[in-house]
């Protein structure tokens, strides 16, 4: 029988979402070690069971695609975005709606974009998904923070050697003027931008797999959001191709509800729910 074509999605495996111990975390130019500026509880271990997996069973995989969340310093994702009624900064884990704009409790520091803003932020309440909230800069493009987990760099590292195939990476985030949790489109698209629309490449690639494993960070976000519009772009009736390894994937703190509705839902919808160790059987089979 022909190997199956068995595909990994990993979103956003970066330093920035790993909560690192010390001793992965490099000398700081400016004092002390760097730190992860969003750290996610259990994403170290999430990412070394990536790693184990892809050592271990990597050659039963035909595909990897690595996800890699990407902002410029400022960005309406960040504190350097905003500032308050009084001029005074806005503190990360901000939640900021609609309304808040309309009072001027919360605008951005470049005032010509008050209409931009307010538009988004409209947008974004009316699809339904999110409130907008102001998370620490993080995943700035060119820093540490962005690079992929060392453990898992090496696994992919290795796979692409020993199977002359290169990992997909898919940048999400560069616009500073929406949100982009999900791989697949940004959470109010510009029409002037196609990186924020319907990424349709990523939609072929994925549909070209028997079966597509989906892990990574984080579970009440970005895995959240682009397995939804997985799902939303996926036909009905073959939902059992996707499947999610529950322990490689873990929630923003706070967020434990939103991360455990979501994998009953996609259950309930048809998507599968795994283990690394469950996985690892399958690629090994696949790979006889």
């Amino acid at each position: 029988m022909a190997q199956q074509r068995l595909h990994l999605l990993i979103i956003d495996p970066q330093n920035d979402f790993c909560d690192l111990p010390a001793d992965y975390c490099p000398p700081d130019p400016r004092g002390g070690l760097m730190a992860p500026s969003l750290p996610v509880t259990g994403a170290h271990t999430d990412m070394r069971r990536l790693a184990e997996l892809i050592n271990v069973a990597g050659f039963g995989l035909t595909d990897i695609t690595a996800t890699l969340d990407t902002h410029n310093r400022i960005d309406i994702a960040h504190p350097t975005f905003w500032k308050d009624a009084a001029g005074g900064e806005v503190a990360p884990f901000t939640p900021i709606a609609a309304a808040d704009v309309r009072t001027g409790r919360y605008v951005p520091r470049d005032s010509a974009l008050i209409k931009r803003v307010q538009k988004y932020l409209d947008a974004l309440e009316a699809a339904g998904r999110y409130t907008h909230l102001v998370w620490p800069v993080h995943c700035e493009l060119g820093t540490w923070g962005h690079l992929i987990h060392r453990d898992l760099c090496g696994a992919l590292d290795g796979w692409e050697d020993n199977r002359e195939i290169s990992v997909a990476k898919v940048m999400k985030g560069l616009n500073p003027h929406t949100e982009h949790y999900s791989a697949v489109m940004a959470e109010v698209p510009d029409s002037a931008d196609p990186g924020t629309q319907l990424n349709r490449n990523l939609l072929a690639r994925l549909r070209t797999a028997d079966r597509v494993y989906i892990g990574g960070e984080a579970g009440s976000h970005c895995v959240k959001a682009t397995t939804e519009d997985v799902v939303a772009n996926w036909p009905e009736n073959d939902l059992g191709r996707l499947v999610l390894i529950e322990d490689a994937i873990s929630p923003v703190a706070g967020f434990e509800s939103a991360h455990a509705d979501f994998l009953a839902r996609m259950r309930s919808r048809g998507v599968r729910v795994a283990t690394t160790k469950d996985v690892r059987e399958e690629l090994l089979a696949n790979a006889l």
